[in-house]
């Protein structure tokens, strides 16, 4: 018998859990990676960048690094935001890109099991389903996932609402 012994829920596959920063656009709640979060920000003037798709609300210039800043409202066709000192931005990095997120406010760092992630219905959601990574039931709601890849990557017809 081995003098050491293993307790049965010590092991790194006892439940896969993952971290998400809640941030909030109006009464909707969105969760991102908290492994790609960077840093978050209060909101500050961009220089704009011509011809630029209208979700992109220019660039900023972070210890310098030029980073794009998204309009997640619009990128989501959900309409521009009305900038406040109240707004932030959530500095994100994927494999291949940095980038600022505008939201209205981040509100928490929840943590998640794998087996609590809900899939996108193909219906019934405003956001693209593209954009979006997955759904967290939650007392009081729903917390859509975005999906950063997704976000990053897309053409713009894919996310401009039809007129």
């Amino acid at each position: 018998m081995s003098v050491l012994a293993t307790r049965p829920d010590s092991g790194p596959s006892a439940t896969a859990e993952a971290q998400y920063v809640t941030c909030t656009l109006g009464d909707a709640e969105y969760g991102i990676d908290i492994l790609s979060v960077r840093e978050i920000k209060g909101w500050s003037e961009t220089t704009a960048l011509p011809h630029a798709p209208d979700w992109v609300r220019g660039v900023i210039n972070l210890r310098g690094t030029i980073v794009p800043i998204l309009d997640l409202r619009a990128r989501f066709g959900l309409g521009l935001t009305a900038t406040t000192a109240m707004h932030v931005v959530v500095i994100i990095q994927t494999a291949t890109r940095m980038a600022g997120l505008l939201v209205d406010g981040v509100s928490d760092i929840i943590a998640v099991a794998a087996e609590e992630v809900r899939a996108v219905p193909e219906i019934g959601t405003s956001v693209p389903e593209r954009l979006l990574a997955g759904l967290i039931p939650r007392e009081g709601g729903m917390v859509s996932l975005v999906s950063l890849d997704n976000l990053l990557n897309l053409p713009d017809a894919e996310t401009t609402p039809a007129q």
